[in-house]
């Protein structure tokens, strides 16, 4: 097997000897790339952010970035990676590098102050420069104009810029020095890229083919199989072997924790878990799509998910996470849970005996525990057609964006005629496992959509799960919320029957 080797800002080099779990940030630190910074090491600050080139949704390749603090280097063995220091261009002989349209903008409106948490900021700003659906005939905004974010033009408002730029590009990356409107006011300023941009002319190649890859250092192995048959083989053979997609969960046991495994296996580039398919009675998701990919590819298909992507985590996060692992992690303030549970999802389990579907609100059975058996991965999530009409997901948090959930709630309803004919409700953040709501959903079915019904099943609705006092919230706030959650939604679909 070839030795395990990343291209870096042009430059291919050899992974070894870096031990197994090193991750990425540290491996470029190492090597003098010092531009990607360590703040949080936990994928919340953005300052460590890198491009990736990867399969693309309407180009072959797509300059997407990662928190580079969670993703192992080994997991780009065979990938092609670009630093804040490789954006910028070399310039005549003896004269400075010619600065990258993003880094000028962040340079001429003050985008960078103390400078740490820049070249993080540069390197998201730059993989949403690069989108190709952003805008295809952007403009770059005079230096001298002013400095006053977006204009009002119909395409512009506080979270998009008359070029198309989505501010929810930078949702991962924290500044404590600008108060953000200078770094608002850049990304909002660059224009499209040139002809002559090389990173621009690459994405009409196909990103490199993931590698097989066999990495140990240190009595630590990192795997990747090229197929889902020998995968599941091996992971018969090693049932010690930690799976990862993304590394956004292990990535953090690694740095924080200082979690090392003896075997970890990398299922992010198989095929057989890369599928997205739309079919006339079932939508099938590939349980190793990332969620920007799944966002994207379905485009508003699914009007719940539409509606959980932009409030999970950040867009950071959202290119390297993907929904086999926040379901695989068990985790009860998950946030993709509930809105499965709501869009009565099943699971497609792949192991070496065959595979099985389990309906996801079978799959839970205790406090990170499941129906999984060791040895089984998830292959691919099935959403059943049609949808029903009335959806909403509310996301209880203290921040708005890039925060845990201290309650959620996905609804689900068939409203005909004035009568609830089917409810469907997933909780988040109320119980050791994600629930769904069977007493609030009964109360609902064969009523009328009216304030009296909708009142009486918020009081059921509050009184579903065992939720817990901690430092998030307490029961009683939780209690309250579950029936809140039902009463906005209400709120909503009478306001716009009125309307």
């Amino acid at each position: 097997m070839v030795a395990a080797r990343i291209t870096v800002n042009g430059k291919e080099t050899p992974i070894s000897p870096a031990p197994a779990h090193t991750t990425v940030l540290d491996f470029l630190r190492e090597r003098g790339l010092t531009g990607t910074k360590e703040g949080c090491a936990e994928g919340e600050c953005g300052a460590c952010s890198v491009l990736v080139a990867r399969p693309g949704v309407s180009k072959p390749t797509d300059w997407v970035a990662v928190n580079a603090c969670l993703v192992p280097v080994a997991a780009l063995d065979g990938q092609e990676v670009v630093t804040s220091e490789g954006l910028a261009t070399a310039g005549e002989p003896g004269a400075p590098a010619v600065l990258h349209p993003v880094q000028e903008e962040m340079a001429v409106r003050g985008g960078s102050q103390c400078g740490y948490c820049t070249p993080g900021f540069i390197c998201s700003m730059a993989s949403e420069y690069y989108r190709p659906d952003r805008c295809a005939h952007a403009e770059p905004v005079p230096a001298s104009a002013p400095q006053t974010g977006a204009d009002s033009t119909p395409d512009s408002d506080s979270e998009h810029g008359p070029n198309g730029f989505d501010l929810h590009a930078l949702s991962g990356n924290l500044c404590r020095c600008t108060g953000y409107r200078p770094i608002r006011d850049a990304a909002f300023a660059v224009g499209s890229p040139t002809e002559d941009d090389v990173l621009a002319q690459r994405r009409e190649q196909s990103p490199p083919a993931p590698a097989a890859t066999a990495y140990a250092q240190d009595d630590s192995t990192f795997l990747r199989p090229g197929t889902l048959a020998e995968t599941v083989r091996l992971l018969r053979e090693r049932p010690d072997a930690v799976v990862v997609a993304g590394s956004t969960d292990w990535g953090v046991e690694v740095n924080i924790r200082a979690r090392r495994a003896g075997c970890v296996v990398a299922v992010d580039r198989l095929p057989e878990l890369r599928v997205l398919r739309v079919a006339s009675d079932h939508i099938m998701i590939g349980a190793a799509q990332t969620l920007t990919e799944i966002e994207r590819r379905l485009d508003g298909t699914v009007p719940l998910l539409a509606e959980l992507f932009p409030q999970f985590a950040s867009r950071l996060i959202r290119n390297s996470a993907t929904l086999g692992g926040n379901l695989g992690t068990g985790s009860p303030i998950g946030d993709s849970p509930p809105v499965l549970l709501a869009l009565e999802a099943s699971l497609l389990l792949a192991g070496a005996d065959g595979e099985r579907e389990v309906p996801l609100a079978d799959y839970f059975t205790g406090y990170r525990q499941s129906v999984r058996r060791p040895g089984e991965l998830i292959r691919a999530v099935r959403v059943p057609l049609p949808l029903s009409p009335v959806t909403a997901f509310h996301k209880i948090a203290k921040r708005r964006f890039d925060d845990i959930s201290s309650v959620a709630v996905a609804f689900a309803l068939d409203i005909e005629d004035g009568t609830v004919r089917k409810a469907r409700i997933g909780l988040g953040g109320v119980a050791a496992t994600p629930i769904r709501a069977l007493a609030a959903e009964a109360a609902l079915e064969g009523e009328a959509w009216s304030a009296r019904t909708v009142e009486a099943a918020a009081r059921i609705l509050r009184a579903e799960g065992t939720p817990m006092d901690d430092h998030r919230a307490s029961a009683g706030y939780r209690s309250a919320m579950l029936g809140q959650s039902l009463l906005k939604l209400y709120a909503r679909t009478t306001e716009a029957v009125s309307s």
